[in-house]
């Protein structure tokens, strides 16, 4: 005899409904879940949370889709291929500021104009005594700007040095809170002035410590920085042509002796490459000249880490490869350091122009370690020593994207900055100050310099309309 209890008919239909709708329920629910994993995998921006990174093609965008807080992360796998897409020329108009522009900063910052009237305001570097230099390259000089005791304004407005040839790089030297000179790199020479803190005026004339640059070419900006301990000067030059389109092929048959072979190649090529693409170093009176890094297409931008002691550059990658191609790029510097130019870019990439010229090189290649939307055209760069600023940007770097020519949608104009962490960069970088473009024909600035002024506020010039804006921490607009 079975001890199983018997169900009746009535009761086994009910228990089957009953097996049926949870089924039902344990399928919905599945679906939906499914839909809502696959709605957010699909999403291709960030939301407004500031933890949220683009990466991969969401990276890539166009001024449309800057805002302060953006954050992207762009690494070297994730390139596409040559050519994926034109190579476009597209030119900017530089239009006045229209009454609807408004520029725009994370929340809990403001962003007010600083200065105005200038001729062509590039780099800016701050003096120990709170005095900005501003290189006014086009007129060839030198301006200084004393802030007013609110430090929201100009008090002082003088010319230190004139008759210069393309000033760019400003230096103080030694290091520290007592410089005695102020060195100017030109295009083409080197100088330095006596200085002492206060100066308004060079008061006696230049010395020249470096006499000769290579001169001419694409890429004429030359930036100056000393190291840490003040026995090395520094000095950047970018390339004379976009890729080395008319130079020969490079090859030697000795992997060992490839340093050698590749100075001999500079030196021997007629496209007037010799010592470029690189940053040289001397002693500071302009002695022992020699390559310190090369392969660097055009930095346009130095600075010291404070907290490493590392070299830095802020540079522009090649154009022609196509919107979405090389990145531009802030990175570390080492010294003998190689980043492929022409023959190479970020990292083990081949340039399509110089098909297997020098293979022997790819293990050489350095991949840097900020990569940049393509065609940003990163300028001067810097490091956040303040205390206005909150802490999490105490050692991050904020640099100046003076904005593209060579993509079909527009990308730059804007302040930017790169994450860095124990004076290690993450490779992430977010707008910081974005609204200087109107629409995809005009913009009404175009960043060039940055700098840290002596209340912690940031300093930056524009040269579309000639402008130095300043920004704070709300409640420091006006020094308070």
């Amino acid at each position: 005899m079975s001890l199983t209890p018997r169900l009746s008919a009535n009761k086994c239909k009910e228990v089957g409904r009953t097996i049926i709708v949870w089924a039902l329920v344990v399928a919905y629910a599945a679906s939906f879940i499914s839909a809502a994993a696959n709605r957010v995998s699909a999403q291709s921006l960030p939301t407004s949370d500031t933890d949220a990174v683009f990466k991969g093609k969401a990276a890539y965008g166009d001024w449309r889709s800057d805002a302060p807080g953006i954050r992207r992360h762009f690494m070297a796998w994730d390139l596409p291929a040559p050519y994926s897409s034109p190579s476009t020329a597209n030119g900017v108009a530089v239009v006045s500021k229209p009454p609807s522009g408004q520029l725009r900063v994370p929340p809990g910052f403001e962003v007010k104009l600083f200065a105005s009237g200038l001729d062509q305001p590039r780099l800016i570097r701050v003096a120990p005594n709170g005095d900005i230099f501003i290189a006014e390259t086009s007129a060839g000089r030198i301006r200084i700007l004393r802030p007013a005791d609110n430090g929201a304004e100009v008090g002082r407005n003088e010319v230190f040095a004139s008759g210069l040839n393309l000033p760019f790089g400003i230096a103080f030297y030694p290091n520290g809170t007592d410089p005695h000179w102020v060195y100017v790199a030109n295009t083409d020479f080197v100088v330095r002035f006596p200085y002492r803190n206060g100066n308004l005026h060079a008061d006696e004339r230049a010395e020249i410590v470096v006499p000769m640059l290579p001169a001419g070419g694409n890429h004429w900006t030359r930036d100056i920085a000393f190291s840490q301990d003040n026995t090395k000067m520094f000095i950047s030059v970018g390339s004379a042509s976009n890729a080395a389109e008319a130079v020969g092929a490079f090859k030697t048959a000795s992997p060992r002796r490839w340093l050698s072979a590749l100075r001999q190649w500079i030196n021997g090529n007629s496209d007037n490459e010799t010592e470029r693409a690189d940053i040289l170093m001397f002693d500071p009176q302009g002695n022992g000249r020699r390559i310190f890094a090369s392969g660097i297409r055009n930095c346009v931008g130095m600075a010291i880490n404070p907290t490493t002691g590392d070299l830095w550059c802020s540079t522009n990658e090649r154009d022609g490869l196509g919107d979405d191609l090389p990145p531009d790029y802030i990175t570390r510097v080492p010294e003998g350091g190689f980043f492929g130019w022409p023959w190479y870019y970020i990292g083990t990439n081949e340039d399509p122009l110089h098909i297997g010229e020098r293979r022997e090189l790819k293990d050489k290649v350095l991949v840097p370690d900020i990569l940049i939307q393509p065609h940003s055209a990163s300028l001067q760069m810097m490091f956040y020593t303040g205390g206005q600023f909150p802490s999490d940007y105490s050692g991050n770097i904020f640099a100046a994207e003076h904005g593209s020519w060579n993509r079909a949608k527009r990308t730059g104009y804007k302040i930017i900055r790169g994450i860095v962490k124990d004076g290690v960069p993450t490779g992430e970088y977010e707008d910081f100050v974005t609204g200087f473009v109107i629409d995809d024909a005009s913009v009404w600035g175009r960043p060039v310099g940055i700098a840290q002024a002596a209340d912690g506020s940031l300093l930056f010039s524009e040269d579309g309309n000639n402008t130095i804006w300043r920004v704070t921490t709300l409640g420091h607009a006006s020094g308070h």
